[in-house]
């Protein structure tokens, strides 16, 4: 087990997935370590399970709706069903500029009562908070076959600092 990060460094773990049951199951349990006011960045390939990850945020945090891609409506707005936060999907694949592009979104006015989750968000919504959960998920390019996913999660800033990321891999 990995002791908690000094508040100044990154609190990271490293973690493998094989298949779409097990990436929404990890965004289940991710989904225990959320509270209103989180920003989720995730990164990686076309294919790679980002929106696989987020229909488990929404299950884990119990959101009404579907959770889908959002890629042509570019953000959906899932309310509770009971007590806990909206979740706030973005994909932002489809916006070329940097927060300003992403302005009429009104994710800084979402995201003190909401958890904001934003494929394809680096390089466009960083400057929303210094703390941030990043999600880096690779896998080969190329290969449709493989089920095989590395996900890396960073989390960003004093909010993470004390937060154990490796209940992750349990």
């Amino acid at each position: 087990m990995e002791a908690p990060a000094a508040p100044h460094d990154p609190a990271e773990t490293k973690l493998t997935v094989t298949s779409p049951e097990q990436m929404r199951e990890l965004g289940r349990r991710l989904a225990k370590l959320l509270r209103a006011g989180d920003l989720v960045m995730l990164t990686g390939e076309l294919g790679a399970g980002k929106t696989t990850l987020t229909r488990g945020l929404g299950e884990g945090l119990g959101v009404r709706g579907a959770v889908t891609s959002p890629t042509f409506v570019i953000a959906r707005v899932h309310p509770p069903l009971g007590d806990g936060p909206p979740l706030v999907h973005v994909d932002a694949y489809r916006l070329s500029g940097g927060l300003d592009e992403m302005e009429d979104l009104d994710l800084d006015v979402s995201l003190p009562e909401s958890v904001v989750v934003v494929e394809w968000g680096e390089g466009k919504v960083e400057e929303l908070t210094e703390e941030r959960l990043q999600v880096l998920i690779h896998r080969a390019v190329g290969d449709t076959t493989d089920e095989v996913r590395h996900v890396t999660v960073t989390g960003l800033g004093v909010r993470w600092a004390a937060v154990d990321l490796s209940v992750l891999s349990s």
